[in-house]
C-alpha cells in the first residue's frame, strides 16, 4: 500500500513545472522517484517527505519549487498527511535555511497572501490542458 502512496505523490510532483523553464521538475530532475518517501504515523495518515535538487547549487527559484511542491501535494494527496519538504543534502548554498522557510506553516501561508507569488505557484502545479 506504501507503494500506492509513493507513487500516488510522485504522479502529483512529476508535472510541476519549472518557474523558468518550459520544463518540468520531472524532466530536469528536480524529482525523481527516490526524492519521495512515505511512513505510515498513525492510523491512516502519513508522513510524506520530499528531497527534491534544484537544478544548480544557488538557485534563486528554490523556495519557490519547494512551495510548488508542498500547494501541490496539500491539495491532491487522496490520504491524510503530514509533508516534510527538504532540499537534497549538499545541493544548495543556503538550504537549512530554505527547509525552515518551506516547512513553516506561517511562512507558506504568508507567501501564499502574495498575488505575484500565489500566481507563479499556480502558473506551475496547474496540470497543462
Amino acid at each position: 500500500f506504501i507503494d500506492d502512496l509513493l507513487s500516488s505523490a510522485l504522479d502529483i510532483i512529476r508535472t510541476i513545472r519549472d518557474p523558468e523553464k518550459p520544463n518540468t521538475l520531472e524532466e530536469l530532475e528536480v524529482v525523481t522517484e527516490s526524492c519521495v518517501e512515505v511512513q505510515e504515523i498513525g492510523e491512516e495518515e502519513y508522513l510524506v517527505i520530499i528531497r527534491f535538487t534544484p537544478t544548480v547549487p544557488h538557485c534563486s527559484l528554490a523556495t519557490l519549487i519547494g512551495l510548488c511542491l508542498r500547494i501541490k501535494l496539500q491539495r491532491c494527496l487522496p490520504f491524510r498527511h503530514k509533508l516534510e519538504i527538504y532540499i537534497s543534502e549538499g545541493t544548495h548554498s543556503t538550504e537549512e535555511d530554505i527547509n525552515k522557510q518551506i516547512n513553516d506553516k506561517e511562512r507558506v501561508a504568508a507567501a501564499m497572501e502574495n498575488p505575484n507569488l500565489r500566481e507563479i505557484v499556480e502558473q506551475c502545479v496547474t496540470e497543462p490542458d
